[in-house]
């Protein structure tokens, strides 16, 4: 890994911290719960290869007196699976929680402060309403980190969704190839999608599409013809199309307002996607005609070299986003105050 490549915020202190977290994170995964899911595909295979990394990784100890963080393996994605409903899933997660509290005194120690909770479902943060503690005081890695939807950034841990597997090759070092300005497909389900296709829909030089019905390989073939990939934020969960973006190479255009990005405080994403505000949204092709070509040409080459934190492996690999996440968990461990 380059620590020139510049997008990091600073490398040598990101290579510093990741590797003492390596020598000394220990993390205790509470029993019961739910084991790794059969299948770890569709859009919330974050979570189910987060419960399959957990536990393949060298951070598991059997000796909680040794562990610096518990995990609380508890899977929203599982139970709504099992026709689960998401009041069941409150009471679910409160009632393990509860358990805990008797059995253990690790929780009581601490209220929950070294405890972590992962959920990539829809559900999302609205699983733990029903223990505030955990509300409060515990790190909830979640894919619906939108601060506008209960999320608390310097506690609480971005999960990127990632939809697996991936269709199609990575992009990447092809710049020549991309000729549409800017490309999105999906729901309007949300204020700022709606504007989207509003404002956009049939324009020559943004193919903005308010609908799913073009087939997996015109999509993809869409990625790879664009320079840009609009990222417009979703009412309650956030979507894929950001990591299916850096997957092809598509430089991400981020259009949410609440939305705190994975890997913040690791990755500079000025220096590999554009942020800008959702008002912006009737001024988007000017924006992004003023991209100069040099300007594109080193955010494309940025973007591939990011790609590897958004993969996710088994058994997990250095630097990929499993190694990440645990990462931003290990920072949040070292602020609890007990």
């Amino acid at each position: 890994m380059d620590p020139s490549s510049g997008v990091y915020h600073s490398w040598k202190v990101f290579k510093m911290n990741y590797e003492e977290m390596e020598r000394k994170l220990r993390v205790f995964v509470y029993p019961g719960g739910h084991r790794t899911p059969q299948r770890l595909t569709g859009k919330y295979a974050s979570e189910g290869f987060f419960f399959k990394n957990i536990r393949e990784s060298q951070f598991v100890t059997l000796n909680p007196d040794k562990a610096h963080l518990f995990f609380l393996p508890v899977s929203c994605h599982k139970l709504r699976g099992q026709g689960v409903s998401w009041e069941g899933i409150t009471n679910g997660i409160r009632n393990y929680v509860r358990a805990l509290m008797v059995r253990y005194p690790y929780w009581n120690r601490t209220l929950g402060a070294d405890h972590f909770f992962v959920t990539c479902h829809d559900i999302g943060l609205r699983a733990t309403e029903g223990v505030p503690l955990l509300v409060k005081n515990s790190i909830r890695v979640v894919c619906s980190s939108s601060y506008n939807n209960g999320f608390i950034p310097h506690k609480d841990v971005a999960l990127p969704q990632v939809r697996l597997p991936f269709s199609y090759p990575a992009g990447g070092n092809d710049v020549n190839t991309r000729k549409t300005l800017g490309f999105w497909a999906g729901r309007t389900d949300s204020n700022i999608r709606s504007a989207l296709t509003t404002v956009w829909k049939g324009d020559a030089e943004l193919d903005v599409q308010n609908s799913q019905k073009n087939g997996t390989s015109v999509k993809h073939n869409k990625f790879y013809g664009a320079k840009f990939c609009i990222c417009p934020g979703k009412s309650e969960v956030n979507s894929p199309w950001i990591a299916e973006s850096i997957r092809y190479g598509c430089v991400p255009v981020i259009m949410s307002d609440y939305y705190d990005l994975p890997f913040n405080c690791i990755l500079d994403w000025r220096k590999f996607s554009v942020i800008l505000k959702e008002s912006d949204v009737h001024r988007l092709k000017h924006i992004l005609q003023n991209i100069s070509d040099a300007e594109f040409v080193a955010l494309h080459q940025n973007l591939v070299k990011v790609q590897r934190h958004f993969m996710w492996n088994t058994p997990p690999k250095r630097y990929d986003a499993f190694h990440l996440v645990m990462y931003e968990v290990w920072l949040r461990h070292h602020v609890i105050k007990y």
